[in-house]
């Protein structure tokens, strides 16, 4: 038997072992009965007749036509009593029966040893009675027992072996305990083939797989024993490969010592069919990856040999030439054009061909949402020569998908009252990519309506040009801020489909604020206004390794924002920085311990000078949890915040995987403190502190987050517990 679809030589015995005696005995028996039977026949019955009852009448006795009950008793044992036998008694004579029975044993013919058949010898290794003798047990499931050599260099893949058939056992899936011995038998079978399969994967051809089922029974205690299966594996010798056939591998020149290392398999090394499949599927992969657009990687076929120990592989390859990339097509080009293709691509035109890019294409394609299907196909234009590559363009397909969303959102907080939000988009409105987006908030506390036009992809791969102009009347504790601004963000960003170490964004900020404190001894302050211009830069580096939920690496990223401010003809120029960093780390496998850095200060004017609505504030959910938003920082003498010039932030928590609800389920305990100073060095004479506990809830899009939290150090109006739901980590 050799690997699936391939072939299998192995040498058969001419003759089974003690064939000649035993066919001497039957013929001497047969050749008696047919003599015997032929001298007690009627003469009648050696003779032609004419008519078949005539022949039917001659074979019934006359005893038996004229009295049948009686007739038919003779011959029949007498009727005895039900008396004990003595098994030392010696035999009643029988009737007829001439053959001398022995006596003793010293009387019994002596066995005669056969010689051993030459085809069969290489098939019966000499060191399975002593790996039989020397075994060792692995109770692999409740009645369910496989037994192995004791020395590991006899079978080196033990573990993975054992791990392995407890996967695919049938008696560990279906159970042993309430099986009848058939069911149990049976299951059994199924195994012991299973372990046979698994032997040959691994290169073990003479293999010997012994099965024993033991029915339930009772112990000498009373104790009802379970019923159980046993099976003794003997390895036997590994086989390895020998000859190697890879069809037309060798006239990739200069790429055939890569292309053949992928493969990882030489002449001489362990057989097993785990590697041929790997091995197959790395140099299809690196054929794809090296230029050989067309290339086609068969199914293997081995060819085992008993008697070398060996299986000589036959991988059918066509590599069909090298290629290099050519134009981009697409099937609706008034849709996404060819031009807007190319930009998404990761490749140029004279590239070599790379599987990798054109599967990175189609995804891409589909990433942008604007459709339900693609596919990514090279076609040639240009064919490939021994001294040149070709050339093959690349056939972008895709099927649109529905462009128009209205979405609405409705909501109710004790902080901030009611809330109803609203948006219509259209994804494509201005091909290709032009997103336009309107929107609007309705509110106790907040009011708003914009519009928002957006380019994805815009000259390059997930570069974004977004412009928003909008109008917002909000109201907070800290200050009242009635504004319209235009906004404009050219940036580069991180995607599930693909996270970037490197982010950045540049942009500009217009706006004209009409804002006041908060109201004292409720009484409304004076309106103040402020012309504002910034030009905001922002660069990031992500290390973590994962997107929504990291579990290891650093984060860390930097904000800048030249801003000037005029209000009241008084001109203030100042820059606000603010800088973030975070730390994962995995420890003992179900714990990843987390922290949280984030400094920030606005320096070149006075506080009085900056814009309410500009300056920094902590508290809430993506800060300090146990705190309202913004509710950390310098407060008036009525105890409402007004309001830094430099902050501080730091936060620690623990996510324990607890394996509840298939392992999506974690406990988040943590600590959080933040201070917000006046001055534009951060003091932290003031620093809050929270705590609390959260879960998550991991899901095909990333973590939902419900964090409790409460305040370590509440001042006058701080809520004792506060309650924060959102989607993804705290941080």
């Amino acid at each position: 038997m050799g690997f699936p679809g391939g072939r299998s030589s192995i040498s058969s015995p001419s003759k089974p072992i003690g064939a000649a005696p035993c066919s001497a005995l039957l013929r001497a028996v047969a050749a008696s009965l047919c003599a015997a039977a032929l001298a007690f026949q009627p003469a009648a019955l050696l003779a032609q007749t004419a008519s078949p009852d005539d022949e039917l009448k001659t074979l019934i006795p006359d005893a038996a036509v004229a009295n049948p009950e009686a007739w038919a008793k003779v011959g029949q044992a007498p009727v005895v009593p039900d008396v004990p036998l003595d098994p030392a008694a010696p035999l009643s004579e029988i009737a007829g029966f001439t053959v001398v029975w022995p006596d003793t044993a010293e009387q019994l013919p002596a066995l005669v040893s056969l010689d051993p058949d030459p085809d069969l010898a290489p098939m019966l290794a000499a060191d399975n009675a002593a790996d039989v003798a020397s075994s060792d047990s692995a109770r692999v499931a409740k009645g369910l027992t496989v037994v192995f050599p004791t020395d590991a260099a006899a079978f080196p893949e033990r573990t993975e072996f054992e791990a392995r058939f407890r996967d695919l056992s049938t008696i560990e899936q279906l159970g042993s305990s309430n099986a009848t011995i058939a069911q149990l038998a049976a299951r059994a079978r199924a195994d012991r083939e299973l372990l046979v399969r698994l032997l040959r994967i691994y290169g073990y051809y003479d293999g010997e797989v012994t099965q024993t089922v033991a029915s339930g029974n009772t112990a000498d205690n009373g104790t009802d024993l379970a019923a159980g299966v046993r099976f003794d594996v003997v390895p036997g010798a590994r086989y390895r490969f020998g000859a190697i056939e890879l069809g037309d591998l060798a006239a990739t020149g200069p790429d055939y010592t890569a292309l053949r290392s992928s493969l990882a398999i030489a002449t001489g090394d362990p057989l097993s069919s785990d590697k041929i499949d790997t091995g197959r599927t790395a140099l299809d992969r690196q054929l794809g990856e090296t230029g050989y657009a067309f290339a086609k990687v068969g199914e293997p076929d081995l060819l085992v040999d008993h008697k070398r120990t060996e299986g000589d592989l036959t991988l059918p390859v066509i590599t069909g030439g090298k290629y290099a990339f050519g134009a981009v097509s697409s099937s609706d080009a008034k849709f996404l054009s060819p031009g807007h293709l190319g930009e998404i691509a990761r490749f140029d035109p004279g590239d070599v061909y790379k599987r990798s890019l054109a599967d990175d294409l189609r995804r891409a394609v589909l990433a942008t949402g604007l459709v339900s299907s693609a596919s990514v196909t090279p076609r040639e234009t240009a064919p490939a020569t021994a001294g040149a590559l070709g050339t093959v363009a690349m056939d972008v397909a895709f099927t649109r998908a529905p462009l128009r969303t209205l979405a609405g959102q409705l909501g109710y907080d004790s902080g901030d009252g009611f809330r109803v939000e609203a948006s219509w988009e259209h994804r494509n409105l201005f091909p290709p990519e032009g997103m336009l987006r309107v929107r609007g908030i309705a509110g106790t506390k907040e009011q708003l309506a914009g519009v928002t036009f957006r380019r994805n992809n815009f000259r390059g791969r997930d570069q974004v040009l977004t412009f928003d102009l909008y109008a917002d009347n909000v109201k907070r504790d800290a200050y009242e801020a009635r504004t319209v601004a235009f906004t404009g963000t050219f940036e580069k960003l991180t995607t599930l489909l693909f996270q970037k170490p490197w982010t950045w964004s540049a942009g500009f900020e217009a706006l004209a604020t009409s804002e006041r404190d908060g109201p004292v001894n409720g009484i409304e302050t004076p309106r103040r206004t402020y012309f504002v211009g910034a030009l905001p830069v922002r660069a990031a580096f992500d290390g973590s390794d994962n997107l929504l939920d990291p579990r290891r690496g650093f984060r860390a990223a930097l904000r800048l924002s030249p801003e000037i401010s005029v209000q009241q003809g008084v001109k203030s120029t100042y820059v606000r920085a603010q800088a973030d960093a975070s730390y994962y780390l995995p420890v003992g496998g179900k714990i990843v311990l987390a922290a949280r850095a984030r400094a920030g200060t606005i320096a070149g004017a006075p506080l009085a000078s900056i814009a309410p609505s500009r300056r920094f504030y902590a508290g809430g959910g993506g800060s300090v949890r146990g705190y309202g938003y913004q509710q950390i920082g310098p407060r008036d003498t009525l105890g409402t915040p007004s309001g830094g010039r430099s902050l501080s932030e730091l936060s620690f928590e623990a996510r324990v995987d607890t394996g509840l609800l298939g392992g999506a389920l974690q406990i988040v305990p943590f600590v959080d403190a933040g201070a917000v100073d006046e001055g534009t060095v951060p003091s932290l004479t003031d620093l809050r502190l929270g705590a609390g506990v959260g879960i998550r809830y991991r899901t095909g899009f990333g973590p939902i987050r419900v964090d409790v939290g409460t305040p370590l150090n509440r001042r006058a109006g701080d809520s004792r517990i506060a309650v924060y739901v959102a989607l993804g980590q705290a941080f």
